[in-house]
């Protein structure tokens, strides 16, 4: 599924949709260029969940989480982690009871499970974003499918 958005509420409106769809233990990856539009989208998800505290990219942390939320969100920046192959920890969140969300999950695509919302963010201009969204699963394809007809009618 392929989606031009206009501008940051675009953004957030389809990050609304998905929060809408997604559960505990659900993993979504973000992968876009720097500054291609990875915590904007983070940040929609977070809103439509109800977390009350600022977000923005946990590069330098690596891992941010909210509790305060409908869904516990766990935020994972894996640009620094980049070649690095031994076990760090990252699988406590994969697997406990946190919406994951993992941006440059290229960077850790051996540590993480095979079945994913895979979400390509392609910049088009200052404003506009391409926005492929992959379901990598029959769980994940469904919520494609959801999506999509979610964004027909809004």
């Amino acid at each position: 599924m392929i989606i031009l958005s206009k501008n940051v509420s675009d953004t957030h409106k389809l990050a609304s949709i998905i929060a809408s769809l997604v559960k505990k233990g659900d993993l979504i990856t973000l992968n876009a260029d720097l500054g291609g539009g990875k915590t904007t989208f983070t940040q929609g998800l977070a809103l439509a969940l109800g977390v009350k505290e600022t977000v923005n990219s946990p590069t330098f942390n690596i891992v941010k989480c909210y509790f305060d939320a409908k869904i516990p969100l766990c935020h994972i920046d894996a640009y620094r982690l980049e070649g690095i192959y031994n076990d760090i920890g990252l699988d406590e969140y994969l697997m406990g009871d946190f919406l994951v969300v993992t941006e440059w999950g290229e960077f850790i695509n051996y540590l993480l499970p095979y079945n994913r919302l895979e979400i390509n963010i392609k910049r088009i201009s200052d404003n506009e974003r391409e926005i492929t969204i992959n379901g990598i699963g029959e769980y994940y394809q469904n919520i494609v499918k959801e999506v999509e007809k979610l964004w027909a009618i809004n």
